[in-house]
């Protein structure tokens, strides 16, 4: 990675993020037939742009490979659908959407977000890579292109007539190798008066609160308010407004408009979150050069927790087989001689196993049948929703377990 070039201003960058080591794609589970094959691994090492300060993964793996069939189905966490309606609702009254209106969610999952627009009369589109994801908001009556979007889909719809009043991306900026084809094809497809709203963690609380889980093959880039302002201003279009909110640990909704668009006034929130970038540090090299220290001491407590319970024979499961907790288990090397098992609601998990760690996914209410001490809550951005449906484990004196920003249990 000696000549590795910046995938938004093509320059030349060295300077090295994280090295997470090597590590399975966090989604690519196994059957139990698989898993004495050999795994295919790739480096976890993660980059900044000295001159744009875009944190970005390199493309080891195609997002073909990664994305064309996906095991995470949006609609499997309530605290999600419960943000996805009430954003639904909020924007349809600030944007005033009309039944003749088209909203295009790129990434639209199992239509988990779509829906709710469907619900109210509003015309919807979702553009979604996995097919056996799509087929789900397929069978939901959401109508949805099998494809991977960017200037060339842009065009062909664009082409034939359509063209969106409202874009969404919740979690898909983060997941495109090629960024700017990505927002050129939004350009494309919003029409003149139209607007977008992008969600995406904030690169901000990923160093703030040491989330390195967060960092995996399948987000491609790691993304701050003002690097983002810029990718979008490269491609004309403005960001006018910008939200922070509390899911994934942390992220920010932007709000944006093509250039020539009149129609919206650019906010205070603009430049009070540059401001707060800047004083953070966001804008010195250095803040990112330190962020591996951090990491290595959470690191070291998480094994040190490890070993104690193993030691005093605890019984340790963990909660949620999600992508950031392979990461963690996997930079650890936390595996089946720490952890019992892991649970998932999402039944396309269940009877699989964990990449790397080769843990086994069973259903919630194993969790019942076994009785542990300690539940290790893997995605820890819901752990208050997983905290509640499993208060059970108090009943045998049971506690959770939250690895970031430092092991707490509770």
């Amino acid at each position: 990675m000696d000549n590795y070039k910046c995938r938004f201003c093509n320059c030349d960058i060295k300077s090295v993020f994280i090295d997470l080591g090597i590590s399975p794609l966090s989604n690519s589970f196994l059957k139990y037939e698989n898993l004495k094959d050999l795994e295919k691994k790739f480096p976890l090492k993660v980059f900044v742009c000295e001159n744009c300060f875009l944190v970005q993964l390199p493309e080891f793996e195609t997002p073909q490979n990664i994305f064309k069939e996906y095991a995470y189905f949006s609609s499997y966490s309530k605290s999600w659908l419960n943000h996805a309606e009430n954003y639904a609702n909020m924007i349809l009254k600030k944007n005033n959407l009309r039944k003749d209106d088209l909203v295009v969610e790129l990434a639209s999952n199992d239509g988990y977000l779509l829906q709710f627009f469907k619900n109210k009369g509003i015309s919807v589109t979702g553009i979604e890579p996995a097919a056996n994801v799509a087929k789900v908001a397929e069978e939901k009556g959401i109508k949805t292109i099998v494809d991977f979007f960017g200037e060339k889909l842009a065009t062909k719809l664009s082409n034939k007539g359509t063209k969106a009043d409202l874009i969404i991306g919740n979690n898909v900026l983060a997941h495109v190798p090629d960024i700017n084809d990505f927002v050129k094809g939004i350009s494309i497809l919003l029409k003149a008066k139209g607007t977008v709203n992008m969600e995406f963690p904030h690169l901000l609380q990923l160093i703030k609160n040491s989330q390195f889980d967060t960092i995996y093959h399948e987000h491609f880039s790691y993304l701050s308010f003002g690097t983002v302002k810029k990718i979008f201003e490269f491609h004309n279009l403005i960001v006018f407004d910008v939200e922070e909110i509390p899911t994934h640990g942390g992220s920010l909704r932007i709000y944006a408009k093509h250039k020539t668009n009149e129609n919206f006034e650019i906010k205070n929130s603009v430049n009070s979150l540059l401001e707060k970038e800047k004083d953070f540090g966001l804008m010195n090299l250095s803040v990112y050069l330190e962020f591996s220290k951090k990491v290595e001491l959470i690191k070291k407590g998480l094994i040190e927790f490890f070993k104690n319970t193993k030691q005093n024979r605890k019984k340790i499961v963990c909660y949620g087989a999600a992508a950031k907790g392979n990461t963690l288990l996997n930079f650890c090397g936390i595996g089946k001689e720490n952890v019992e098992y892991v649970v998932d609601k999402n039944t396309h998990k269940q009877g699989l196993y964990l990449p790397g760690s080769h843990l086994a996914i069973k259903k919630p209410e194993e969790i019942k049948n076994t009785k542990p001490d300690f539940v290790l809550i893997l995605p820890w951005n819901i752990k208050e929703e997983i905290m509640e449906e499993n208060s059970f484990i108090r009943n045998w004196g049971g506690k959770f377990v939250i690895p970031i920003p430092e092991v707490v249990i509770v």
